[in-house]
């Protein structure tokens, strides 16, 4: 078989389903909203320069989008690095964090082909939840400190996300996609 043909044997199922084709617009339609606000908060709560994370959360979607990913994959900066992170490079700079998020990618690709992702089923939805209920609040927590002496418009705007956070999902389903219960 030709080069060519193996690459014409890699179309996406996805181009010919058009119901698919727009929950795949739609969600990147959301991440290219919300990857920037996101790559530059998260870069405050870690304490590096938002220029490091724009570049950092830029080359993780374009690897992703390359190699190809996952339902539910996360290929962003996410608040958990962020907060854990935070303190390694306040005490120990910016190289540490390099070596430290490039040996985390290492364990990850080790854990991956050990096949440890299978051990998952064996944590109690109950722990997850709560560990995501947790970091929630660690995240809002650490951006507290950033609602202190800014201009009186930035509270109408927090105010108005959280009410599109917890309102608009009763209007639609469509985003953010909701998924069933039986698929959890």
């Amino acid at each position: 078989m030709t080069p060519a043909a193996r690459l014409r044997g890699l179309r996406p199922d996805w181009l010919s389903d058009p119901r698919v084709w727009r929950t795949e617009v739609l969600a990147g339609l959301v991440v290219a909203l919300a990857l920037i606000p996101e790559a530059i908060s998260f870069s405050i709560i870690a304490g590096v320069d938002p220029a490091v994370g724009l570049f950092a959360s830029f080359t993780m979607a374009v690897v992703i989008s390359v190699v190809g990913g996952r339902r539910a994959m996360i290929s962003a900066a996410t608040g958990a690095v962020a907060l854990v992170i935070a303190p390694l490079n306040r005490e120990h700079g910016m190289g540490h964090l390099i070596a430290a998020v490039i040996l985390a990618g290492v364990i990850q690709i080790v854990l991956g082909a050990l096949g440890v992702a299978k051990l998952m089923r064996f944590v109690p939805r109950s722990v997850m939840v709560g560990f995501v209920n947790a970091l929630a609040i660690l995240i809002f927590m650490a951006q507290v400190p950033e609602m202190h002496d800014v201009p009186w418009a930035v509270y109408p705007l927090i105010i108005g996300g959280l009410a599109l956070m917890v309102f608009f999902p009763k209007v639609t389903k469509v985003i953010p996609p909701r998924s069933s219960p039986s698929s959890s």
